[in-house]
């Protein structure tokens, strides 16, 4: 039994597996919500603050790379100054020109371009794709945590329900035998024996509404719902764990480039090659223009000399001829990070594929013991049925029905662990695939 209660404890941690937290939903009035797998995966993609946090981060890089762009942009800027020289008057020979008061109005557009700003925006694009992608891996992540944790307390629901029947079964016979013992027709150690497994049957059925409880818990914090909000699971778990839709997802095709995984160790690579063109930018030429427009105007009462032009354009180029050989061997050192990219890249998709195949071996291995463990609650059931009906007649001993009991309650257990491998196995073969 205390297998059975460490087991428990188990799959009452495993929704707890991905971190999220709860949040207040805006304008739910229900206290009772009713859903099933889609729509638990769904509320969750819409609530859940760890998702919430994704995306911003998604809409951060988006703004960051429209950023980038936007430097290349003309800059364009408008100014006034205003001079009083407070009645001077400039005097040449007998001619003197008074220095009225004047202001100035000019507007300046300008556009410089550089290599390094167009090799930033291809980065920047890249990190928005690589957030996109996270994004993405955060709602699969999110789907997975969700259909484990529902999927956990429908086993433990059904489990439950098993465990309540053994226990009224366990009761009738301990009842039948206290009644016997009162009679003279049986001892007392035999009432005792069933009292002890009555007493054990009702732990384990505390234990595992304790889990049930906290896997509900768990649900409600994943989908980050009201935490007084009551979860109905209207899916059921033969609709979840089916041969059927486990073989078709042995049958699916590996195609690497749909794993999040290795989408994000190709931007990586893109985005290592891209350091290398940032450091050959720093030879490239700078080309920058501008254009001015001005207008001085004079307070005073005669008209000051204006030698400001209206209208000035101007360009300009400037290249690089001689530096050290420090930016040379930048570059190296960029080029041998790129090449460490690529050899990580290789033995990830290397390391995707071998995932692949050991993922399906689990998942076969899972479905197998599923079916034997199903089987095998079946068998144990029907042999306490047999050894207490015996026992009524005096044809099975105590023993004999407490072992049985005890085989029963183990084939639940095994049962049980069975059921959620063979989930994990999915789901963890699912996320991989990613069709």
């Amino acid at each position: 039994m205390t297998k059975r209660k460490i087991l428990i404890g188990l799959l009452g941690l495993l929704a707890f597996a991905t971190p999220a937290k709860a949040q207040q939903t805006a304008g739910q009035g229900e206290s009772t919500m009713r859903i099933t797998l889609e729509q638990a995966q769904e509320y969750a993609r819409k609530h859940n603050a760890t998702m919430a946090n994704a995306t911003l981060d998604a809409q951060k890089a988006e703004l960051a790379k429209w950023e980038a762009i936007t430097s290349m942009l003309p800059q364009v800027k408008a100014g006034f100054d205003y001079q009083n020289m407070c009645g001077y008057e400039m005097h040449f020979g007998v001619m003197s020109i008074p220095m009225n008061p004047n202001g100035n109005f000019a507007i300046t557009a300008s556009v410089a371009l550089t290599g390094q700003q167009i090799v930033a925006a291809m980065m920047s694009k890249r990190a928005e794709n690589m957030s996109e992608i996270t994004r993405l891996q955060n709602e699969q992540s999110i789907n997975s945590s969700v259909k484990n944790a529902y999927v956990a307390i429908l086993v433990m629901e059904q489990t439950t329900g098993l465990l309540d029947s053994s226990l009224a079964n366990m009761e009738r016979l301990m009842k039948q035998t206290e009644a016997a013992v009162a009679a003279g027709a049986a001892e007392q150690t035999d009432a005792d024996k069933l009292a002890v497994q009555v007493a054990t049957i009702r732990s384990s059925i505390n234990s595992t509404r304790l889990s049930l409880n906290m896997l509900y818990n768990s649900l409600v914090l994943q989908l980050g719902a009201d935490v007084d909000t009551k979860i109905e699971l209207a899916t059921a778990l033969n609709e979840l764990i089916s041969v059927d839709n486990a073989a078709q997802v042995l049958v699916q095709n590996f195609n690497i480039e749909n794993n999040y995984n290795y989408q994000l160790l190709q931007e990586s690579e893109r985005l290592a090659k891209n350091q290398v063109a940032l450091k050959w930018t720093e030879f490239a030429p700078i080309l920058s223009a501008y254009y001015q427009y001005s207008s001085k105007t004079y307070f005073g009462k005669d008209e000051g000399m204006n030698m400001t032009p209206p209208n000035v354009v101007g360009a300009s180029v400037s290249l690089p001829l001689f530096q050290s050989a420090g930016r040379l061997l930048a570059i190296k050192q960029q080029k041998i990070a790129y090449q460490e990219t690529l050899n990580s890249k290789k033995q990830a998709e290397d390391g995707l594929k071998v995932q692949y195949k050991q993922l399906c071996n689990n998942l076969i291995t899972a479905l197998d013991d599923y079916q034997i463990q199903s089987q095998n609650i079946e068998v144990t059931n029907r042999v306490f049925t047999n050894i207490a009906e015996k026992y009524k007649y005096g044809q099975a001993s105590s023993l004999e029905v407490t072992n049985a009991s005890t085989d029963m309650i183990s084939a639940q257990s095994k049962y049980v662990q069975s059921a959620m491998s063979v989930i994990q196995a999915q789901v963890a073969l699912e996320d991989l695939l990613n069709n």
